[in-house]
């Protein structure tokens, strides 16, 4: 429909008008076009001056002087006259005199003219003249001729005078007057047309869509509430506010009573890891969209992104459940000794601390942002440690095999002891008794490789990936999304890639099993972190006393040097 997609043009042109005013605005008296000489300009300026200083004085006559002055007085004399002469093309936008306000109700009075008045977050009320008028989540009321437009989005627009263009609703119901004259159509999207039968329609009256529930209720959280910084205030008006708070600080007394020793086991988790807690956090919010996008390219994984969806949802509740109990146990332990208090009680507890927190300008919602991250990251870093114990308990911690009972009877030593000899003095440990470097048990104990050996074996790998990317004419401009697929492949092929194997280089797990695909893609992914901070995860090899890097403290690996002439492919 031409109508709709003008009216959504409208919408954009308007929130995208560069005047921003602070306060309620105030009529601005137009300036008068250039004339040909110097008098006729004096003569134009004082009579707009005589019609601004004096605007109830003027005649019921027309003055045909007086419109070839002003040519835009004449256009939206000729528009507001023939209401369906409103043009669609080239239309003039008169003195330029916008009215535009954020979070405030904008009023035109009597007597004062304006070329658009725009209110988001606000409603906005006109007497005087105006071309078009517009209002974001408020309001539209017009009791003034208008020569164009009255929309509302996400409320109801009300028109009791002339209006040259649409009388448009989204969201929100349109109501007409005994005097309403609308030159064009009148469409509510969403809601209701209230039809006086004195009321006159150029156009076509349509409904589009049921009817939804107003959003009145919602303005006084935005000025209360949104404009302050805080999710909650005590304020009229707000009582369906502090209902939803209340509700939730139910269901997170709810997961506390059923499921309190995951619960308890994620604040435990809080506690002993903060610093982990917080990496996973940010991974999680880093992370999850590359996943959805991945699962979408995949077209088969588009039917798990409803419950990877639901999966982070349920894992943000017991989060803030989990927080909740952390910040109610340190202030029930300030004020008792002997064993921690039930959870239920710390949520409790820690729900009336947090509402408070709430109240607090600015301080509310970065309470409430934070206090969703940690608790995501409490989680989900649970939940890795939970799957980490399993699968040990599956496995075994990794500790070393033990000899055959050949071997034994050979008088051959221990795999172990033979690997801490040989990092101890590889001349000492016979070259026919060391095990492969390859095997992670042994390489573990093995010296570890400084900062400058692993940047100069990454600016090799990087070099060769470059060459490569080169010779594709830099076809898709992924070379670092190339790059860490190369490592990943190489880690867990070969246990390092082409720069470390020249420079004798191995990428080997902490708890002494193999490099798998998992932990590979895990490093790969952590090198980006490490990126993204200044290359920060990077220079912590040169500070950390494990030499170790962000990724691979998120992975659980470390590079070690293997003895010299030892072959890793």
């Amino acid at each position: 429909m031409n109508t709709l997609r003008y009216r959504l043009a409208v919408i954009l042109v308007v929130l995208a008008l560069p005047t921003w005013a602070a306060g309620p605005a105030k009529p601005i008296p137009a300036a008068s076009p250039p004339a040909a000489s110097a008098a006729s300009a004096a003569s134009s300026e004082s009579d707009v001056s005589a019609a601004v200083d004096a605007p109830e004085d003027r005649s019921d006559e027309p003055d045909r002087e007086s419109d070839q002055d002003d040519p835009d007085h004449s256009e939206w004399q000729d528009r507001s006259a023939h209401p369906g002469r409103s043009k669609r093309h080239g239309r003039h936008h008169g003195d330029g005199n916008d009215f535009v306000n954020i979070g405030h109700d904008t009023d035109l009075p009597l007597g004062s003219r304006a070329d658009s008045v725009v209110s988001i977050l606000g409603s906005s009320s006109i007497e005087g003249q105006a071309n078009q008028a517009v209002s974001v989540l408020g309001n539209t009321r017009v009791q003034g001729p208008l020569a164009e437009d009255a929309v509302a989005v996400l409320g109801n627009t009300f028109v009791d005078s002339t209006v040259g263009g649409d009388v448009v609703a989204v969201l929100g119901n349109v109501e007409l007057g005994p005097h309403a004259v609308v030159g064009r159509d009148v469409v509510a999207v969403g809601g209701t047309v209230i039809r006086d039968p004195a009321a006159s329609v150029g156009g076509n009256v349509q409904s589009v869509g049921g009817r939804f529930p107003g959003f009145d209720w919602v303005h006084p959280w935005i000025e209360n509430c949104l404009f302050y910084g805080r999710p909650l205030a005590v304020a009229p008006g707000l009582g369906w506010a502090w209902g939803v708070a209340l509700t939730f600080l139910a269901l997170y007394l709810c997961i506390a009573l059923i499921f309190r020793e995951g619960v308890d086991r994620c604040v435990r988790t809080l506690e002993a890891r903060p610093g982990a807690t917080m990496l996973a956090a940010l991974l999680t919010v880093l992370f999850t969209p590359v996943l959805f996008v991945l699962l979408c390219i995949t077209v088969v994984g588009i039917a798990a992104v409803p419950f990877v969806a639901v999966a982070l949802f349920c894992a943000s509740l017991f989060g803030k459940a989990v927080m909740l109990a952390w910040i109610g146990r340190r202030c029930l332990r300030a004020r008792r000794e002997g064993p921690p208090a039930h959870t239920a009680l710390a949520v409790l507890v820690g729900g009336i601390v947090v509402l408070i927190l709430y109240l607090i300008p600015i301080l509310g919602f970065v309470a409430f942002k934070l206090l969703g991250l940690f608790g995501l990251g409490a989680v989900v870093y649970t939940l890795i440690g939970a799957a980490r114990d399993r699968r040990e308990a599956k496995y075994g911690a990794g500790a070393a095999p033990a000899p055959s009972a050949a071997a034994a009877a050979a008088g051959a030593a221990p795999i172990a002891d033979t690997a801490y000899a040989a990092a101890a003095s590889p001349e000492a440990a016979p070259p026919p008794q060391m095990a492969r470097p390859s095997d992670p048990a042994i390489t573990a104990a093995l010296p570890r490789a400084g900062f400058w050996i692993r940047m100069v074996a990454l600016f090799l790998d990087a070099l060769l990936v470059g060459v490569l990317m080169g010779f594709m004419h830099h076809v898709f401009h992924l070379e670092l999304v190339v790059l860490a697929a190369y490592g990943a492949i190489m880690w867990k092929l070969r246990g390092a890639t082409i720069g470390g194997i020249v420079f004798d280089l191995q990428v080997v797990r902490l708890d002494g099993r193999p490099v798998d695909w998992e932990t590979a893609i895990v490093r790969a992914l952590g090198c980006f972190v490490s990126l993204v901070v200044a290359g920060l995860g990077f220079f912590w090899i040169a500070f950390d006393d494990g030499k170790q890097s962000w990724h691979d403290k998120i992975a659980g690996t470390v590079v070690v040097r293997v003895a010299k002439g030892v072959s890793l492919v």
